[in-house]
């Protein structure tokens, strides 16, 4: 059974006491392959060198809505020149954060329409974050010519219904640890209705761990717990359904 993880930050502070234990604990338990995720200028550098240190991991850059506001003329110019790295497989995380809105919502726009426009010159899929502005992203993906998109919405956190909408778009649809949380009985009706050509697990680790883990550092040996919830919700077994979407994330960024 080989489960990929194709959202997580292993580069984050909270993994520097026992990085390499983490890794190999998820190893072990049966991932495989583990996306890292960039949210800015520094900290896609910092993704990209932990991929160069284990095969399993690739890596994707942007700039997360939460610090777009940081994302000058200069930042993203050189944030441009890590698009060719071998090990980058993706472009993001990007998109739009209206729940806490750490940065204006004409700026989380602004970058992810520049975003948006990489997409279409170089071609990798798209790592989108979505959280309380499904129609304004929905709007503005529209907008854009380059249709199906190749790309996945990370932690989806909606309704089925929104999520059919995307999956019209082209998109795959990412579930993550809440999908185990006792009062996400939406988020699981969506996840039993998307197509299994089109479904991907993550973590986000080190955030959202499974009900079981809840209060505690997440970290991609727990995705285990969301994967039997998926797995349920298909009428799957585990390694039915690790191989399912596993297949999907190989097809989507390439994972060797």
């Amino acid at each position: 059974m080989i489960l990929s993880d194709t959202h997580i930050h292993l580069h984050f502070p909270q993994y520097d006491a026992d990085r390499a234990k983490v890794i190999e604990r998820a190893i072990k338990g049966g991932v495989g392959y583990f996306l890292n995720i960039g949210t800015d200028l520094e900290n896609s550098r910092q993704a990209i060198e932990i991929a160069e240190q284990y095969p399993e991991v690739y890596a994707s850059i942007g700039f997360h809505p939460h610090e777009t506001k940081h994302a000058g003329d200069s930042e993203l110019a050189e944030l441009a020149k890590l698009i060719r790295h071998p090990k980058v497989v993706a472009i993001g995380e990007v998109g739009l954060d209206y729940y806490h809105e750490h940065s204006p919502r004409e700026v989380q726009e602004k970058i992810l329409k520049t975003f948006l426009g990489w997409y279409e010159q170089f071609g990798k899929p798209l790592i989108i974050h979505c959280r309380d502005a499904y129609e304004d992203l929905m709007n503005i993906l529209q907008s854009f010519q380059k249709m199906p998109y190749r790309g996945t919405l990370h932690c989806y956190s909606s309704d089925a219904a929104t999520m059919k909408r995307y999956l019209e778009l082209g998109f795959h649809i990412a579930f993550g640890g809440a999908l185990t949380y006792k009062k996400n009985d939406a988020l699981r009706e969506a996840c039993a209705q998307c197509p299994k050509d089109r479904l991907l697990l993550e973590t986000d680790a080190p955030y959202l761990p499974p009900q079981s883990k809840r209060g505690q550092r997440n970290e991609p040996s727990y995705m285990i717990e969301t994967a039997e919830c998926a797995a349920k919700l298909h009428g799957l077994s585990l390694e039915g359904l690790a191989e399912i979407t596993t297949a999907n994330a190989k097809k989507l960024f390439g994972f060797l």
